[in-house]
């Protein structure tokens, strides 16, 4: 097994990808014609981590935006279900203080409610088989008053933008993969699961189901990337 398929099995996403996990960050910033930085920049900013708080990155991978939260003095916990990133990760970020890596199911968080200021998941929501209950567990371990901020691919509301977009998946990322990723049948997934990944105001729907409010969303790069917010009400 090379890749997952949409019916997302924990154990193949897992090893799809222990398998791409050396190339990773290359290949997103090689796919994403060098916007990732930037939607990085926009996650943290919109996280907004201070010293003392305690966050949780889910689906954290390779720890880069996990390492970008933690300069800010918080203390972080980069989760993933994938045991290759999760090696890769503490190789690469060993020298970021405030930083630990933990194996973990977005659907099965092991952690306590109300533990964290702040629940972060950037390009991992969509790899969840249940991204319902993961949205369930991130609200259970958020304190009240605590955040939620989710990164996604999402749906360009403008149908140029769309058409587009389109044309770049489906004729300029295969021939991309191929010169940078090391695994590049995997990423015959990637655009398999974010044009079956619902638009910005669904997500906002399930997000709302679970309990958080304040929820609102702001489109990056033309929409082909959503940034959701939302807050855990106290009780």
């Amino acid at each position: 097994m090379t890749r997952a398929d949409l019916g997302k099995q924990p154990d193949q996403v897992s090893a799809m990808f222990d398998r791409v996990a050396a190339s990773y960050d290359r290949t997103n910033n090689v796919l994403s014609v060098g916007n990732a930085p930037l939607w990085r920049v926009a996650t943290t900013r919109a996280v907004d981590p201070k010293p003392g708080q305690r966050i949780l990155d889910v689906a954290a991978g390779t720890g880069t935006s996990s390492a970008s939260l933690a300069k800010s003095g918080a203390s972080v916990v980069a989760a993933d279900f994938s045991p290759g990133m999760i090696e890769v990760g503490r190789k690469r970020q060993a020298a970021v203080q405030n930083l630990v890596f933990v194996e973990a199911d977005a659907t099965k968080l092991p952690f306590g409610d109300d533990e964290f200021d702040a629940v972060t998941i950037s390009f991992g929501l969509r790899n969840v088989n249940e991204p319902k209950q993961a949205i369930a567990e991130f609200f259970r371990v958020t304190k009240p008053g605590g955040r939620l901020v989710i990164c996604e691919f999402s749906t360009p509301p403008a149908p140029l933008v769309r058409t587009g977009y389109g044309i770049y998946q489906r004729y300029v990322m295969p021939p991309l993969v191929k010169l940078s990723s090391s695994n590049d049948t995997a990423y015959d997934y990637l655009n398999e699961s974010i044009n079956a990944w619902p638009d910005q105001r669904t997500l906002a729907a399930w997000i709302r189901e679970a309990g958080y409010t304040e929820v609102a969303w702001r489109n990056l790069t033309l929409g082909v990337v959503a940034l959701h917010r939302a807050t855990k009400p106290h009780a």
